[in-house]
């Protein structure tokens, strides 16, 4: 059986960013104000370690910022922090997300000393355009290199993509993802763009030059790039924003697809999508009454199948006396066997 996989997420907000992007307020969006020091590196680790059940994989995951960016002694500080407990065999490796214009091949020689795996690229958009009206300051070629020579040095690759970014439209988020898909990318992160008190995308929200994207297109949006990046083999690390308590309480939230369940509410859609068509070709038995419908689906997935609210349950209910959902380790991601008896 495959292990539980757990990652100790710690947070470093804004670190060594050289430019502040339109969209960017990462203390509203992560909760934390401060990089946090060595010794509070450790007592999360201490503390997570103590609930996280034995058997699991566990890694650490330095997100938030530009982890290579900032001074290498600190890097070096954080990433020595973690190697008592790779030694010990409590956690396996590191994580770290960064900026693709700064990789180089002595910042990948480094992580390699201290046992990082995986470097996620905030890549956002693979547009030139949408990059610049965003404030990125980074060219489409930079994240291009950069995953290049990420592979090259036989690192795992994640690229972290937005949709809804100033000037960006389907076609470009569809293209995106497929650039993603072509650079060898293990695994992404999409997120919706929201309008964050403290940005400059507030001030060009609130001068009318920049409209968000509704809840329900960025749930059709994201669903189709989710279906292709798991079509691709492409593992989906988090749909949406993790939801701090500004974004929950709206004190810092301005406007934008904000959803606590936003990820469920994407799967929910991609299978109802795909559940559709039985509406059309419904079973009866000889009797003229209407038959069971009974789908398996890989597990996890039953939530997602019901549907947010169980609308995709309610949908099938219109032609069929039952919805029967079960979950079988034969299944993956949206593999599924329906017999309707």
């Amino acid at each position: 059986m495959k292990k539980r996989h757990f990652t100790i997420p710690v947070f470093i907000p804004e670190a060594a960013c050289p430019n502040r992007c339109v969209f960017c307020n990462q203390h509203s969006i992560s909760g934390a104000t401060n990089a946090p020091s060595v010794e509070e590196v450790t007592g999360k680790i201490e503390a997570y370690l103590q609930t996280i059940p034995s058997g699991t994989e566990v890694e650490v995951g330095f997100f938030g910022g530009n982890f290579t960016g900032i001074p290498e002694e600190m890097q070096q500080a954080y990433l020595q922090s973690v190697q008592q407990y790779i030694s010990a065999g409590r956690i396996s490796c590191i994580r770290i997300s960064t900026r693709p214009d700064y990789i180089n091949p002595e910042v990948l020689m480094l992580l390699k000393k201290y046992h990082v795996t995986t470097i996620e690229l905030g890549a956002q958009s693979l547009d030139d355009e949408v990059l610049r009206l965003s404030g990125r300051g980074h060219t489409a070629e930079d994240v291009r290199s950069a995953s290049l020579l990420i592979r090259t040095f036989g690192f795992e690759l994640g690229l972290q993509m937005m949709v809804g970014l100033p000037g960006d439209t389907l076609d470009k988020s569809m293209l995106t993802a497929k650039e993603i898909i072509r650079l060898g990318a293990s695994s992404t992160r999409i997120y919706p763009t929201l309008v964050i008190k403290g940005t400059e995308l507030e001030h060009l929200y609130l001068q009318n030059k920049y409209q968000p994207l509704s809840l329900e297109g960025a749930i059709n949006i994201v669903a189709g790039l989710a279906d292709l990046f798991v079509s691709h083999k492409v593992k989906i690390l988090r749909i949406g924003l993790h939801p701090s308590e500004g974004l929950l309480d709206g004190s810092s939230l301005v406007a934008g697809p904000f959803h606590v369940a936003f990820g469920e509410m994407v799967y929910s859609r991609i299978w109802h999508q795909r559940l559709f068509h039985f509406l059309n070709n419904p079973f009866e038995d000889e009797f003229g009454r209407p038959g069971v419908f009974h789908i398996t689906v890989a597990p996890g997935m039953k939530n997602a199948v019901t549907g947010y609210k169980a609308a995709n349950k309610q949908m099938l209910l219109l032609r069929y006396e039952k919805m029967v959902v079960s979950e079988s380790n034969k299944y993956k991601d949206f593999e599924c066997c329906v017999d309707i008896c």
